[in-house]
C-alpha cells in the first residue's frame, strides 16, 4: 500500500558509517531531497529495510530510530509509526514525538510551498550509502520539469522566482537543522499537519544535552540536601505569619510536594557533582520550562553560515526561513484529553473570574512561565494589595466632603440668594451678566474634593507610595530567596540581535581597509548618529503634536461655550459648563487612546532605527521612548487644567486673546479643581474600560470570530478538528507572546494617575483597585488560554520599571504640593481666615475673593449684546481675582492680598515638599530592603553549602587514604587477596551520557 509523504519524518535518519563519531555524539544531519519537482512519487512501505544502526549509539538517548520488536538489527524511521490508513499508531496528542515517549521541548514552524501542480517530497531512502543518497538528492534538486505549453511565461517566471526563494529558505533550514543535530538535539518534522501550508520542526533535548547546557548556563538546581526554614521571631514576622493564617482561605489550592518550612539547598548544576542532585526521576528533574529555555539557548548559539552572513534563529525568523518558534503548553484545559497538568491548574486557580478574591499562585506561575512573568504578576499583586488601604482612605476623604458640604461656609454663601452678586460675562458679546448663585451646584460639588482632608490625603498618598516601593523590595528579595535567584546576575551572555549583526556585516563589506585580526567590527555612535537625530526630531514633533491637539481642544471649549450661549434652546443654555467640560474630556480621552497606539508604533520604529545590540538594550530603549510619549499624551490635558487654565486670562477690559478673537477660558468660581477631577475621572475610567479591558477582551474575540468566518467548517466540525489536532498545532493557532512591556505600561500610567493628581480625585485609588482586580484575571486568562507559552526568562527584579515608579513617586510629591497650593482654594481660605477675617471664620470669604469692574471700561465690541438680560442695568460687575477696584488710585492693578497669598502658596510648596520628602526618606531608612529572616536564611545556605563540600572533600581524602593503605598491604597468600573497595562514591559521568 502506498501513502503520500505528508506525515511526520525524523531528521537525520541516516547511518553514521561515513564519519567518525565519539560515543554519545548526535547523528549527522542529512539534507532531504525535498525538491519541489520530483520524477517519482514518494512511497513508504512498512517492510522497507534500512541500514543497521551502530550498536554503540543505538541504545543512547540521542538515537533517531525506533527499533523493531523482533530484536533484529533493522531500524525503521519514526515516520513509519503509521497505520495503513495513515493515522498515527500512538493516539497521544500531547507534547510528544511520534513515539509517544520523547517530549517536544520546542517547536519551529515554517511555510510549505503550495504550487499549482502537485509537488511530491522526496522521502524514499533505499539500501545505499550516504554519498549515493546525497548525489541523488542534489540531482533531483537540479532537475526542473518543463513548462506546460499553455502556461503564461510571466507567471512561469514568477513561479520560478518563488521556487528559488523557497529553495533558498529550505537549504538554510536544512543546514541549520544539521547544525542542531550536531549539538545533540533530536528533531522530527511534521509536514502533514492539519494547518494548511505550515510545517513543524519538533525539537527534543536528550538527557546529555540538558546536563551539558545546564552546566554551561550555571542553572541552580535543588540538591538532595534539605534544611528547615526557621521563621523570624521579631514582631513584623509574627504579624506576617498571623495574617497568613487568617487569610488561609484566600490562598489558592495548589498542591505543594514539600512543606513551606523545608527548602532544598540549590547549587549550580555540574556533571562532576551530579551525585549531589536527586536524579532518581530524570523526566521531572528538568521541568518543561527549564527544558524549553535550554533548547532556546542552543538555538540562539547555533549558526547558519550558508547566507552572506552568519544567521542565528532570530535572523532566520526575521528573514522568514522560519515563521514562528515557541515552547509548548503542558496540555489542554478542557475536553477528554485534558489530564492533570499545570496549565489546567493555573486556569482553575488563577485565570478564572470565580477566584478573583484569592491570592495568585505566584510559585506555580513562575514554575510554568518563568521568573520574569512571575515577577510581573507578583508586582501587580503587591500593587493591587497596597491599593486597598489607599482606596479606603480615599473613600473616607470623599465621604468627609459629603458630610461637611452643608457646613461649608463659602459654598453656603455662593448658594445664598440674598447675596445678590452680579458676575462679569464669561465670553465676549454672546455672553451676558450672570448671578453667582447659579454656580451653587459647582461650588457644592467642588467641596467634595477640595476640603481640608485633601491635604491629609496628599501626604498620606506620598507616604503610601514610599511604603509600596519598600514593600515591593522586600517581597522581591523574598521571591529571590525562594526562587534561588540570590546569586543570579546580569553577567550572563546576551546574544546580539539579528538586525545588529546584519548592519555589522554591511559595515564590514563596505570597509575598504580590513580590520586587524581579532578586532571586532561594531556600530559606533557615528554610525547611529542619523538614527539618533531622527529619534530626537520625531519625538519632539510628536510632543508638539500632542500640545497642538490639546490647544485644539481648548479652542473647541471656547467656541462651543460661545455657541451654546447664543443658542435659542433653553435646554442647551441651562447647563453650559457641564456640557462643555464633559464633551471636552471625552474628546481628550478618544484622542489619547488613538495617539497611544500610534505612539507605540512610532517608538518601536525609532528603536529599530537605532539598531540596539542586544534584546535587553532594545527593550530598555523602547520602554523609555514609549513611556515619554504616552506619559505626555495622557497627562498634558490634565497639566493644562491644573496649572495653566484660568491663569492666562487677563481681566475684564483687558483679556488675553489667541488666534484672533478667541478669549482664553476662565475657571469656575470654585476653581479649576472640579474640572480637573472630571478630566481625570473620565480619562482614567475610559482608558481602563476601553483600552485596558475592552481591547484585551474584544480584539481576541473579534480575531477568533473572523478566523471562524474564514474557515469553511461549521462549529461542530471545527470542534472535532480541534480534538484531533496535536499540541504543536493547537499552540500555533494561539497569538504570539509580545512581551510584558504593554502590561507594565498600563500599570505605570495608572500609577501616575493615582499618585500625581490624587489631591483632585481621592477616588482614583478605588477605581484603580477595581480595575486591577479584573486586570489580573484578564491577563491570567490571556496568558493561559490565548497566547503561546513564552520562553522562560530569568530575572531578579522588574528592571527599568522600578526606576520609573520611584521617579513618579518623587514627582508626585511636588505635583500634589502645587495642586493644593495653586489649583485648590486651600491656601486662600487659610490666609483669609488668619489674616483678613474679622472674626476668624470663613464668613465673607467669597466677597474677599471677588474684584470690582466698571462696565464702562469694556473695550469696544466686547460688551454684552443683551446688557438687560437680568432685568436691570448693570454698572459694576464682579470677577474672581485679587485686584484694586476701579475707584482706587491704581485701578485694576494686583492688590497686596494677591502677593500675600502668592507668598503663602510658595511657602506651602516648599514646606510640604521638604516635610513629605523627609518623612519618605525616614520611612525608607526605617524599613530594611531585605527582611531579617531572609538575610539569615541566605547566610545559613552559604554555611550549609560550605559544610556539604567540606564533607565531600573529607570523604575523598578518607577514601584516598584507605585505597593507599590497601595498596601497600600485602597478604601472605596471593590467592586470598581481594581488591580494595573504596567507601566513597566515585564521580561518574555516566548519568549524563
Amino acid at each position: 500500500m502506498e501513502r503520500q509523504d505528508d506525515g511526520v519524518e525524523p531528521v537525520g535518519s541516516l547511518t553514521q558509517h561515513d564519519r567518525a563519531t565519539e560515543p554519545g555524539s548526535p547523528p549527522l544531519a542529512c539534507e532531504h531531497s525535498g525538491s519541489p519537482q520530483q520524477e517519482e512519487p514518494a512511497i513508504m512501505r512498512r517492510n522497507d529495510h534500512y541500514l543497521p544502526v551502530p550498536g554503540e549509539e543505538k541504545n543512547q538517548d540521542s538515537s533517531e530510530f525506533a527499533s523493531t520488536n523482533d530484536g533484529s538489527n533493522v531500524s525503521i524511521p519514526l515516520k513509519n509509526l503509521y497505520a495503513n490508513d495513515g493515522s498515527p499508531l500512538h493516539s497521544r496528542l500531547g507534547p510528544y514525538f511520534s513515539d509517544g515517549r520523547r517530549r517536544v521541548d520546542y517547536v519551529l514552524a515554517y511555510h510549505i510551498q503550495k504550487p499549482n501542480s502537485i509537488r511530491r517530497q522526496s522521502s524514499r531512502f533505499g539500501d545505499m550509502n550516504f554519498v549515493r543518497r546525497l548525489r541523488r538528492s542534489m540531482s533531483m534538486r537540479s532537475s526542473r520539469a518543463p513548462l506546460q505549453p499553455k502556461e503564461d511565461p510571466e507567471i512561469a517566471a514568477q513561479e520560478h522566482r518563488t521556487d528559488y526563494h523557497e529553495d533558498d529558505k529550505r537549504f538554510r533550514r536544512e543546514e541549520f537543522e544539521e547544525n542542531l543535530l550536531e549539538t545533540g538535539l533530536e528533531l522530527e518534522k511534521d509536514e502533514g499537519s492539519k494547518i494548511p501550508g505550515i510545517g513543524f520542526l519538533k525539537i527534543h533535548a536528550p538527557w546529555n544535552v540538558l546536563c551539558r547546557e545546564a552546566e554551561f548556563m550555571k542553572l541552580k538546581m535543588p540538591t538532595k540536601k534539605v534544611y528547615e526554614v526557621k521563621q523570624g521571631s521579631n514582631v513584623v514576622e509574627k504579624v506576617r505569619l498571623f495574617i497568613h493564617k487568617v487569610t488561609a482561605p484566600l490562598h489558592p489550592k495548589v498542591d505543594s510536594n514539600r512543606p513551606e518550612s523545608v527548602k532544598s539547598l540549590s547549587h549550580p548544576f555540574s556533571r562532576e557533582k551530579q551525585h549531589l542532585f536527586d536524579l532518581s526521576d530524570r523526566d521531572k528533574f528538568f521541568d518543561s520550562k527549564t527544558r524549553s529555555s535550554i533548547v532556546y539557548e542552543v538555538l540562539k548559539r547555533t549558526r547558519c553560515t550558508r547566507a552572506k552572513y552568519s544567521m542565528g534563529i532570530t535572523s532566520l525568523l526575521a528573514n522568514g526561513v522560519y515563521t514562528a518558534s515557541y515552547p509548548l503548553h503542558d496540555g489542554d484545559i478542557e475536553g477528554v484529553s485534558a489530564g492533570p497538568n499545570d496549565r489546567k491548574l493555573l486556569y482553575e486557580e488563577w485565570a478564572s473570574y470565580s477566584v478573583f478574591y484569592k491570592y495568585q499562585p505566584i510559585g506555580l506561575i513562575r514554575k510554568y512561565f518563568g521568573e520574569k512573568v512571575g515577577l510581573y504578576f507578583a508586582w501587580l499583586g503587591v500593587y493591587t494589595q497596597m491599593l486597598i488601604p489607599a482606596a479606603i482612605v480615599g473613600v473616607i476623604v470623599f465621604l468627609y466632603g459629603c458630610a461637611t458640604v452643608d457646613d461649608n461656609v463659602p459654598s453656603m454663601e455662593i448658594c445664598d440668594p440674598r447675596h445678590n452678586i452680579t458676575m462679569c460675562p464669561l465670553c465676549d458679546r454672546a455672553c451676558s451678566y450672570w448671578k453667582l448663585v447659579t454656580a451653587c451646584g459647582t461650588a457644592r460639588a467642588s467641596h467634595l474634593f477640595d476640603n481640608p482632608a485633601t491635604v491629609f490625603f496628599s501626604i498620606f498618598m506620598a507616604l503610601w507610595a514610599v511604603l509600596f516601593m519598600e514593600h515591593w523590595k522586600r517581597r522581591q528579595m523574598r521571591l529571590n530567596y525562594v526562587w534561588d535567584l540570590t546569586g543570579f546576575g546580569e553577567e550572563e551572555e546576551d546574544h546580539n540581535r539579528a538586525e545588529y549583526e546584519a548592519r555589522v556585516m554591511e559595515k564590514t563589506m563596505r570597509q575598504e581597509n580590513p580590520t586587524a585580526k581579532g578586532e571586532k567590527v561594531k556600530l559606533t555612535c557615528t554610525d547611529r548618529m542619523p538614527a539618533y537625530l531622527t529619534t530626537v526630531v520625531t519625538m519632539g514633533f510628536m510632543i508638539a503634536v500632542t500640545f497642538a491637539i490639546v490647544f485644539g481642544v481648548i479652542l473647541y471649549r471656547i467656541s462651543i461655550k460661545a455657541a451654546l450661549h447664543m443658542s435659542n434652546y433653553p435646554a442647551a443654555r441651562s447647563n453650559i459648563r457641564a456640557t462643555v467640560k464633559t464633551t471636552a474630556a471625552i474628546i481628550n480621552l478618544i484622542i489619547i487612546i488613538i495617539l497611544d497606539e500610534i505612539y507605540a508604533a512610532i517608538a518601536r520604529w525609532l528603536t529599530k532605527l537605532e539598531v540596539p545590540k542586544t534584546d535587553k538594550s532594545f527593550e530598555e530603549r523602547l520602554i523609555f521612548k514609549t513611556f515619554i510619549l504616552k506619559f505626555v499624551n495622557a497627562f498634558t490635558p490634565i497639566v493644562y487644567l491644573a496649572f495653566f487654565r484660568g491663569r492666562l486670562v487677563g481681566r475684564p477690559g483687558n483679556y488675553l486673546y489667541v488666534i484672533g478673537s478667541y478669549r482664553m477660558e476662565e475657571c469656575a468660581h470654585a476653581g479649576c479643581l472640579m474640572e480637573l477631577c472630571i478630566q481625570l475621572c473620565i480619562t482614567m475610567l475610559g482608558k481602563q474600560l476601553i483600552q485596558n479591558n475592552l481591547f484585551e477582551i474584544g480584539i481576541p474575540k473579534l480575531k477568533k470570530m473572523l478566523r471562524q468566518r474564514k474557515s469553511e467548517l461549521d462549529s461542530k466540525e471545527q470542534e472535532e478538528l480541534n480534538k484531533k489536532m496535536y499540541r504543536h498545532e493547537k499552540d500555533h493557532i494561539l497569538g504570539p507572546f509580545v512581551g510584558l512591556s504593554p502590561e507594565y505600561m498600563e500599570m505605570i500610567i495608572q500609577f501616575g494617575m493615582v499618585t500625581l493628581f490624587v489631591a483632585s480625585f481621592p477616588l482614583a485609588p478605588l477605581f484603580a483597585l477595581l480595575n486591577n482586580i479584573i486586570e489580573i484575571r484578564l491577563d491570567a486568562k490571556k496568558f493561559v488560554m490565548e497566547l503561546r507559552r513564552p520562553i522562560a526568562a530569568k530575572a531578579k527584579d522588574i528592571g527599568i520599571w522600578y526606576n520609573l515608579l520611584r521617579g513618579l513617586s518623587k514627582v508626585a510629591v511636588i505635583v500634589n504640593a502645587f495642586v493644593i497650593s495653586f489649583t485648590s482654594d486651600f491656601i486662600p481660605r487659610l490666609v483669609y481666615q488668619y489674616m483678613y477675617s474679622p472674626d476668624g471664620t470663613m464668613h465673607g470669604f467669597i466677597d474677599h475673593t471677588l474684584s470690582y469692574f466698571n462696565v464702562s471700561d469694556f473695550q469696544p465690541g466686547t460688551d454684552p449684546l443683551q446688557p438687560m438680560h437680568l432685568g436691570y442695568k448693570v454698572e459694576v460687575c464682579r470677577y474672581k481675582d485679587y485686584r484694586e477696584p476701579p475707584w482706587s488710585s491704581t485701578p485694576y492693578e494686583l492688590s497686596k492680598e494677591f502677593w500675600a497669598i502668592l507668598a503663602a502658596r510658595l511657602a506651602f510648596v516648599i514646606v510640604f515638599q521638604n516635610v513629605v520628602m523627609l518623612m519618605s526618606d525616614f520611612v525608607d531608612w526605617l524599613i530594611p530592603d531585605i527582611p531579617k529572616d531572609i538575610s539569615l536564611q541566605i547566610h545559613k545556605e552559604k554555611i550549609l553549602m560550605v559544610e556539604l563540600f567540606m564533607k565531600e572533600e573529607q570523604g575523598k581524602r578518607l577514601a584516598g587514604r584507605e585505597n593507599h593503605n590497601q595498596d601497600n598491604y600485602t597478604s601472605p597468600s596471593p590467592a586470598n587477596q581481594s581488591p580494595p573497595q573504596p567507601r566513597s562514591r566515585p564521580i561518574s559521568h555516566a548519568n549524563c551520557s
